[in-house]
């Protein structure tokens, strides 16, 4: 059985498999998408941390049901998901450029023009599964300042690497990186 690291957040246990960066590092993939029970747990206590906001933002895909659940239990928040292509419903778009560190080529997220006039003049949360370079929240934040909100807060479920040590984010749990003697069997996990 492949070695995996064992991640502890929101009262539950998780394994989750290593997926090599480069240069000798390897991440430990986390993937909200289809684990309800914990997307339910994580927004029930990223809500406890939060700053007051009005609305929250994600980029698409795996933190929408994140997003999703705590507009749920919050039961009066919109949330808004910058999307990763144009569709054609979509007019009087907004985009930036982002490059994350777990996809090979820069990307454009776009928001709707009918989401921005929601967004002027409102607090928003940006909200995602993992943050690590702090690229997409960086892109996040550029959409909502063109969009005419202000950014009241950051949150993520797990801190990856130096994201940990960042003064500005909320989040659940650190997520350290990882050598190959540590994927081999030699160390965390």
């Amino acid at each position: 059985m492949q070695n995996m690291y064992t991640l502890r957040v929101a009262g539950l246990t998780r394994r989750l498999r290593y997926f090599p960066l480069g240069n000798g590092l390897y991440i430990a993939g986390l993937v909200m998408l289809g684990d309800a029970e914990l997307t339910v747990r994580c927004a029930e206590e990223l809500l406890k941390i939060c700053p007051p906001y009005d609305h929250l933002i994600t980029a698409e895909a795996k933190s929408v049901p994140l997003a999703h659940e705590m507009a749920r239990q919050r039961g009066d928040a919109a949330y808004f998901v910058a999307r990763k292509q144009q569709k054609l419903y979509m007019s009087d778009t907004l985009s930036v450029e982002v490059r994350s560190i777990t996809t090979a080529a820069r990307q454009t997220l776009y928001i709707d023009g009918s989401d921005v006039t929601k967004i002027s003049g409102k607090r928003i949360l940006i909200v995602d599964d993992v943050i690590s370079t702090g690229e997409s929240i960086a892109a996040l934040e550029r959409l909502v300042g063109m969009a005419g909100g202000s950014v009241t807060g950051r949150a993520a479920v797990l801190a990856e690497g130096d994201a940990a040590k960042r003064g500005d984010i909320v989040f659940l749990a650190p997520l350290p990186l990882f050598t190959e003697a540590d994927v081999m069997g030699g160390g965390t996990g």
